[in-house]
């Protein structure tokens, strides 16, 4: 469920943004159960729960494979005439 943890200065180093955007983003992922956060001592340690994206990703592929088969019926439809 959960991949590798990562303390949130590993996270703001990989990216430009300072560490206190960094922070402000991690608190809306968690906010929306994407990134779960634990304290261990001074360290805050993250871990991604990836399974909301997966419902979306699953989401997302009914409806490319509805529009597709819908776009390739469009086009036969549209060669045809």
């Amino acid at each position: 469920r959960f991949r590798r943890r990562c303390r949130v200065g590993e996270i703001a180093a990989n990216f430009r943004t300072s560490r206190p955007a960094i922070s402000k983003h991690l608190r809306a992922l968690r906010a929306v159960g994407l990134v779960a956060t634990t304290e261990r001592g001074t360290a805050r340690i993250c871990t991604l729960n990836a399974e909301p994206l997966r419902v979306v990703s699953d989401w997302i592929n009914d409806y490319e494979a509805y529009w597709g088969r819908t776009l390739q019926s469009l086009k036969r439809y549209v060669e045809d005439k």
